[in-house]
């Protein structure tokens, strides 16, 4: 999946007005969920990524593997949007939802394997629809 597709599939399926508000909303879930990654993880996912939104999984705490719960990450992803939490909630579903399309299922399975289950509706409800959270 090329930049312009990754950014164009997320700015439709979250509704946003711009391209500015998708690149905005796949940097702030994408940095949120390489500081929950452990060692090289958030850099093998990067590499299967066009430049640009490879390098939301390279920054400098990339690779903490911090464990917070989906409810922090919520909370995490809406403070660096700048949106609502119901909103953040929702672009990051998508955001997940193309990631999980851009790469492979292996390197999502290493994802997933590194995440508290509580973490499964992210990756399992996709971007339409319900999805049970603590918020």
């Amino acid at each position: 999946m090329q930049h312009d597709e990754f950014i164009g599939q997320v700015q439709n399926r979250a509704r946003l007005s711009s391209r500015g508000d998708a690149k905005l909303a796949t940097r702030a879930t994408l940095e949120t969920l390489a500081e929950c990654l452990a060692g090289g993880e958030p850099f093998n996912a990067a590499a299967q990524l066009p430049r640009g939104i490879a390098e939301y999984l390279r920054h400098e705490y990339a690779g903490s593997g911090e464990r917070f719960s989906l409810d922090e990450f919520f909370r995490r992803v809406s403070q660096r949007e700048s949106v609502g939490l119901p909103d953040a909630v929702h672009h990051a579903r998508v955001v997940i939802e193309v990631l999980s399309e851009a790469i492979s299922s292996g390197e999502i399975n290493d994802i997933r394997s590194q995440l508290p289950s509580e973490f499964d509706p992210l990756f399992e409800a996709g971007s339409q629809g319900r999805m049970r959270v603590n918020t």
